[in-house]
C-alpha cells in the first residue's frame, strides 16, 4: 500500500489498525495497516517496503495521512528462539499506543 492508498484508506475507512513495527534493538521502523477483514498491508513506495530512521518520521508520514494514533510494535527473537509463541496483540504486553 503506497502512501495515497493509505491516506485515502484513512479518509474512507474508521474500523483499521495502524502498527509501526520494530526488532529489538534496531531503530528502523515499519508502517503496517491492519483493515477489519485482518488483511495487513506494509507501506510501501515504488513497490519496495518504506523503512523509516526515527519515530518522528512516522509521526510526520502519520499525520500527512491524516492518522493521529497507532500502535509500536516491537518484535523481540527471545520468544522465537526458545519457541514460545508472540503475542504481539496482547495490549499491555507487546504494543504502545502512540498519539501524534
Amino acid at each position: 500500500m503506497d502512501f495515497n492508498d493509505l491516506k485515502a484508506f484513512a479518509a474512507s475507512h474508521d474500523n483499521y489498525e495502524i502498527r509501526v513495527i520494530t526488532h529489538a534493538g534496531s531503530h528502523c521502523y515499519q508502517v503496517e495497516l491492519e483493515d477489519v477483514e485482518g488483511a495487513r498491508h506494509l507501506l510501501t513506495r515504488r513497490g519496495k517496503p518504506v523503512v523509516f530512521r526515527s519515530l518522528e518520521d512516522v509521526y510526520l508520514e502519520l499525520q500527512r495521512a491524516g492518522i493521529h494514533r497507532a500502535f509500536l510494535v516491537q518484535h523481540v527473537p527471545h520468544d522465537e528462539v526458545i519457541g514460545r509463541e508472540a503475542h504481539y496483540r496482547d495490549p499491555l504486553t507487546s504494543r504502545v499506543p502512540l498519539v501524534f
